[in-house]
């Protein structure tokens, strides 16, 4: 079995963004040479995300305004982990949609089904951050 790792990084210019990162995550797997296994993408910080869903822009819009009622940024001292931070919410939307995925690997492709991406989703941006692909297989 082999194994590959590679790190993407992101600097968002909005506080929230939504990134399809499908394509590169399908270059780091052609790059690995494998042709089956498994693919983990996940967001190395616990104010970001990755998650698969389909890529329309209302779909995406709905999620932003979805997660901002139900973890809203402001006012920013209703949470008890703003103290000397203004990102509790940003940790709660990162555990609504998640941490990782894992994504088949079949004839060096991306298995996916009928309109599936993968998205970074940051909660916290404008600032450095990263996600890790490690594949796995032969």
């Amino acid at each position: 079995m082999k194994s590959y790792r590679e790190e993407i990084t992101f600097e968002t210019p909005h506080r929230r963004d939504y990134i399809n990162i499908t394509e590169i995550v399908q270059k780091a797997l052609d790059k690995s040479g494998i042709k089956e296994g498994l693919c983990l993408v996940n967001a190395m910080h616990i104010t970001a995300s990755v998650y698969i869903n389909d890529d329309e822009a209302g779909l995406i819009h709905d999620y932003d305004e979805w997660l901002e009622k139900l973890a809203p940024h402001e006012p920013v001292s209703k949470y008890r982990h703003n103290t000397g931070e203004d990102n509790a919410d940003a940790h709660m939307k990162r555990q609504i949609m998640g941490r990782e995925v894992v994504v088949a690997v079949t004839s060096g492709k991306l298995d996916f089904g009928p309109w599936e991406q993968i998205f970074y989703g940051e909660f916290d941006g404008r600032r450095k951050k990263r996600a890790l692909i490690k594949i796995i297989g032969e």
